[in-house]
């Protein structure tokens, strides 16, 4: 079996400058947001000359995480044990289930 390789970008001074967005004029952060949240496709050219199409879109009750909140936490299990230790320490009153099992 293969052992994945991960490799750890630690900031700018590992990206080539070319590839530095930070003066970039006229960029706007999250411009595709909304329209990546409600579904987009991709189109795969292939080497045979066809072209095949596949559909996306986020699961309900996906939530995107930011990427420094994202670096504690490397899968859904371990955000949702946060998450759950957090609505332990909420007064009883203040909770409103919005889940039942």
């Amino acid at each position: 079996m293969k052992r994945a390789v991960c490799k750890k970008i630690s900031g700018k001074e590992d990206m080539e400058s070319e590839y530095d967005f930070s003066e970039m004029k006229g960029a706007v952060r999250g411009k595709y947001y909304k329209a990546y949240r409600a579904g987009h496709k991709v189109k795969i050219h292939k080497a045979d000359g066809t072209t095949s199409v596949q559909y996306f879109k986020i699961e309900e009750g996906a939530v995107m995480l930011e990427p420094d909140v994202r670096k504690y936490f490397s899968n859904s299990e371990s955000v949702n044990k946060a998450l759950r230790s957090l609505i332990a320490i909420i007064p009883s009153k203040r909770r409103t289930p919005t889940h039942t099992e």
